[in-house]
């Protein structure tokens, strides 16, 4: 139960029509421009003081529906702000104005759920914000617990950026009578990292702009209309209470209602038509890939689970939060998927498909308490498609408190915890149960100072004897987590020819690209290659530099990226220092096996305070010229000449056989 504050309404009378700094009146045409300017962050702010209401979709309508009615009916000079000492004199008068009168409506109508015609007003729809992770969640839930007025102290300090003495101010000109006290109140709210620093107030989980829409129940809506005309609203009445969220899961858990229906389809929803392989199929399959694998988990005969999660699969429900790696269809299987794994996996029930294209994760609360509306399912989808026993030894199958607990293949043997900063150390190794989970393992986090980068070294054997049997293949691929269900794989060499990380050259190489991983995250990223192109002599005897070229691959083709860095000697006690950027490149065939020519430069400084244009290219690169900011050419692939700090220069290459390249870009 939301705590009671006392709010006094204020109506807009000329007592209270004044000047935003004392001297010029505030009209109704600077008013609207200032909405219109700032609708999105007037929203937001609705959005978070409103408490929570019966879904979220109302609470978007709600938000919408204060921010556009709080615009002054009366042409010419038709409101002011109190006095705002010390206030910041960049903030627009009219965004002021329109904030507190926001703030006072939703304040002072907060329990008047559907929005007042006639706006906004949608019919056939359901919309509702982008679901947030945990930290959102967790915030969301802090914040309901407030009191109004606590929670419009709390979004003034900590979203708007006001002082305490401007919060209190706005707060008693909007009408709360004890200023202080929600100001107290919003100071001892529970609330998780970065609620203060505007990093979870600004995302998409509260931006009642940034919407999601699902269709209401077409087919239920039109029955109900022909059982009104036949029946009467008793038919009606009892069709409404038997259609209640609340109850458990239904049959069909948390779907939404089949539109279609024909034999493909329900085939595919079948749960006794799943396609499992045999514990041993992948020792004799042509290619071990994810269709070789078994399924595995405590839970794969339960056909109601697998019924459920197969139907939110084909028609997830409005709030069932969905997520897919870029170029990942979410629709339904095309017909009967492979199970892979149904069980309990800390406090969540976790199912993963795989239908060729795809692997689909599907989780609910392990406590049995979902509800009809979706509530506490989820569902990613991730491209696995031409997938191989290098990239197919494990997936993601629960995140918790900063840990990955992985499902293994069934030819890995070993799975060892490393950081990829510290290539000398040996790691440890992670424990994998009978049924191919692993011990929970650290994710990967992107902190201003990258100090630590896990990653897993997976061993194993094709044919299942690890002592390495004549014909079998051994496997030692070094995978790393991106955020998404498939590790991505890193390699090390050649475009042509790259392969496991496993000389020390290739563990010094990543141990300085790694921190460079974060930009990759969510992309789709299947592997990630990098070699040594160059080495180059430093002016003055400063020892040797490395040039390095890195290129992402995603699963779908397209999307991929490559790098250039520069890794001058490190400097004392910094022995695996990151390297420094020299160029990077979206998309293109730069740094791959279709264009493995590179050409990069930089501009370095010498310990004497000499400054100079650097530059290396591949091992077919004949020549450099450098022209603009820097003049110069060197045969051969490696230039050093003189330069004034922070020119720019342009750099081309010829290469053997006729042909030139440009630098990287």
């Amino acid at each position: 139960m939301e705590q009671q504050h006392a709010v006094t309404p204020r109506p807009d009378r000329a007592s209270l029509v004044g000047h935003a700094d004392g001297d010029e009146p505030i009209d109704v045409e600077q008013a609207e421009a200032a909405l219109v300017e700032h609708y999105p962050r007037l929203a937001r702010l609705a959005y978070l003081v409103l408490p929570p209401a019966p879904t979220r979709g109302r609470r978007v309508l709600a938000a919408h529906a204060v921010v556009q009615r709080a615009l002054p009916r009366r042409p010419g000079p038709a409101a002011t702000l109190p006095a705002q000492r010390g206030a910041d004199p960049a903030v627009d008068p009219g965004y002021a104005l329109m904030r507190l009168r926001v703030l006072r409506a939703a304040l002072t109508g907060r329990r008047r759920w559907r929005p007042p015609a006639p706006l906004p007003q949608v019919w056939g729809l359901r919309l509702f914000p982008r679901s947030g992770g945990a930290d959102e969640l967790a915030l969301d839930q802090a914040l309901s617990a407030l009191s109004g007025p606590a929670r419009a102290a709390f979004v003034l300090r900590d979203l708007e950026r006001l002082s305490v003495q401007e919060t209190r101010r706005v707060l008693e000109a909007a009408g709360v009578a004890d200023a202080r006290e929600a100001l107290a109140e919003a100071d001892g709210a529970a609330v998780p990292a970065g609620s203060r620093d505007r990093a979870l107030l600004e995302s998409v989980e509260f931006d009642p702009c940034a919407l999601q829409a699902r269709p209401t129940d077409l087919i239920r809506r039109r029955q109900n209309s022909r059982a009104a005309l036949a029946a009467g609203a008793a038919v009606l009445v009892c069709g409404a209470l038997l259609g209640l969220p609340g109850q458990g899961w239904g049959p069909y858990g948390a779907a939404a209602p089949p539109y279609a229906r024909n034999a493909a389809a329900e085939a595919a929803l079948d749960p006794g038509r799943l396609a499992v392989s045999p514990a041993t199929a992948w020792k004799t399959a042509a290619r071990p890939d994810f269709s070789a694998w078994p399924a595995r988990g405590d839970r794969t005969g339960d056909r109601a689970l697998l019924r459920r999660a197969l139907a939110v699969w084909a028609r997830p429900g409005a709030r069932v939060p969905v997520t897919a790696t870029p170029g990942t269809p979410v629709g339904p299987s095309a017909g009967p998927p492979r199970l892979l794994f149904a069980g309990v996996v800390d406090h969540a029930v976790v199912v993963l498909f795989h239908d060729g294209l795809r692997v689909v994760r599907y989780a609910e609360a392990s406590d049995g308490q979902g509800r009809g509306d979706g509530s506490g399912a989820s569902l990613d989808f991730a491209r696995t498609d031409d997938a191989t026993a290098d990239s197919a030894g494990l997936l993601v199958v629960n995140r918790t408190e900063g840990n990955v607990r992985y499902l293994t293949a069934p030819w890995v043997t070993s799975v060892r915890l490393v950081d990829l900063l510290k290539p000398d150390a040996a790691g440890e190794s992670v424990a994998v149960g009978a049924d191919g989970l692993t011990a929970p393992v650290p994710a990967p986090r992107t902190p201003e100072n990258c100090t630590r980068w896990p990653a897993l070294t997976v061993g194993g054997h094709l044919d299942g004897q690890p002592g390495g049997v004549p014909g079998g293949r051994s496997t030692g691929e070094l995978l790393t987590d991106l955020g998404e269900l498939t590790p991505a794989r890193l390699t090390y060499g050649p475009p042509g020819s790259p392969g496991a990380v496993s000389g020390s050259e290739g563990r010094t190489a990543w141990a300085r690209t790694a921190c460079q991983l974060p930009a990759l995250r969510s992309q789709g990223v299947r592997t990630v290659n990098t070699w040594r192109f160059a080495e180059q002599p430093l002016p003055g005897g400063a020892g040797v530099a490395a040039w390095l070229c890195t290129r992402a691959e995603t699963w779908r083709g397209a999307g991929g990226g490559a790098l250039a860095q520069f890794q001058a000697p490190a400097p004392s006690g910094q022995r695996y220092a990151a390297g420094s950027v020299t160029a990077r490149a979206g998309g293109g065939t730069a740094c791959g096996p279709r264009e493995p020519r590179v050409l990069s430069g930089v501009l370095w400084k010498s310990g004497g305070g000499r400054w100079w244009l650097l530059a290396a290219g591949s091992d077919r690169i004949t020549s450099i010229t450098a022209s603009g900011g820097v003049r110069g050419h060197a045969s051969g692939r490696l230039l050093a000449v003189p330069a004034a700090a922070g020119a720019h220069a342009d750099l081309k290459g010829t290469v053997a056989g006729g042909g030139m390249v440009r630098a990287l870009r």
